[in-house]
């Protein structure tokens, strides 16, 4: 089961309007939008982007990793070794 099952629904309404973004750089560039107004509105859907990846990460720490850690084992290392990779290349990016 995925850690964002209870909040699916805002993550796919916050993809779709990423989406939506996308598509309306899409036509700015059609229509030889200023290049200024195009690396702004891009600006804006790359924090959508990290808005949306920080929340479903938060989701994973506090339903899978948080689970894996109570029942221990070595499920619990491999979960909290996959969120530091994934935490490390929000980072990055």
């Amino acid at each position: 089961m995925s850690g964002y099952v209870e909040h699916k629904d805002d993550a796919l309404r916050r993809l779709r309007r990423i989406e939506g973004q996308v598509r309306g750089l899409q036509r700015m560039v059609e229509r030889d939008t200023y290049c200024v107004d195009v690396l702004t509105q891009i600006a804006a859907t790359n924090a959508a982007l990290q808005s949306c990846a920080v929340s479903l990460l938060d989701e994973h720490l506090s339903c899978c990793v948080t689970e894996a850690i109570v029942n221990g084992g070595a499920d619990a290392k491999t979960k909290v070794d996959e969120a530091s990779r994934a935490i490390a290349r929000l980072v990055r990016s």
